[in-house]
């Protein structure tokens, strides 16, 4: 597992707050830049990502493997799918999935998986339903390329396509992508064919930057987990 350390010296915290103030010159709205600035800089937020992260692969470890068994036994192919992604102010990271389909994404033409897409494994469509096969992300999450709480990334492919056709789409790049979003406990996760639908999550994106705090994350992460393990999760 890949630990970094980083350093707490006046000189890094000034690095830090640079980059963070390049995205003004990226095309996002002004107005979301303090709180931005203030999200991606909170101690509190990262040592929460940490420490959530960490304790959560220790006890689904078995989880883990017992899928990873699962998917290898269903289906030809590795256990893992990897696939680039933007993350804070735009910058790319691969994010890693337990695999679902038959036919891996390869570095070429991208296509969106549907509802019913003949491609995803009858596993695959569990692991989807129930949100598991986005376990291996809290990888993502300890790199610190994600958080826990943040707007969900999409494919490099449909964010480009997006930003063309959606105001202000590129706001939801100011802060690390999450393991899930404001705009996920509202109701819009899933399938993202619908413009509508993709409109009313940057809102919600957006609204988080806006209303951001350790106390919104807490409540986004509860809900989030009884949506997973309530009664009317399956």
């Amino acid at each position: 597992m890949d630990f970094r350390v980083r350093s707490n010296s006046a000189a890094s915290g000034e690095y830090a707050l640079h980059a963070d103030m390049l995205s003004v010159r990226k095309g996002f709205d002004t107005a979301l830049q303090s709180k931005s600035i203030a999200i991606n800089q909170s101690i509190v937020k990262r040592c929460i990502d940490i420490l959530v992260a960490s304790l959560a692969l220790l006890v689904l470890a078995p989880v883990g493997l017992l899928i990873a068994l699962a998917i290898k036994i269903e289906s030809r192919g590795p256990v893992l799918f990897w696939q680039l992604r933007y993350g804070r102010n735009r910058s790319s990271f691969y994010i890693c999935k337990f695999r679902s389909m038959t036919v891996t994404e390869s570095h070429g033409d991208f296509t969106q998986a549907t509802r019913n897409d003949a491609r995803i494994t009858r596993l695959g469509g569990f692991l989807r339903k129930t949100s598991l096969d986005e376990l291996p992300q809290l990888y993502n999450v300890l790199r610190g390329e994600m958080s826990l709480v943040g707007p969900r990334p999409h494919a490099i492919a449909m964010d480009d396509s997006f930003a063309e056709v959606i105001s202000n789409f590129n706001d939801r790049h100011l802060v690390r992508p999450g393991l899930t979003g404001l705009a996920q406990v509202a109701g819009f996760r899933g399938p993202t064919e619908a413009l509508e639908h993709i409109e009313y999550r940057v809102h919600h994106d957006r609204l988080y930057i806006r209303k951001w705090s350790v106390l919104l994350d807490m409540k986004i992460m509860l809900r989030t987990v009884f949506a997973l393990t309530g009664p009317n999760a399956l």
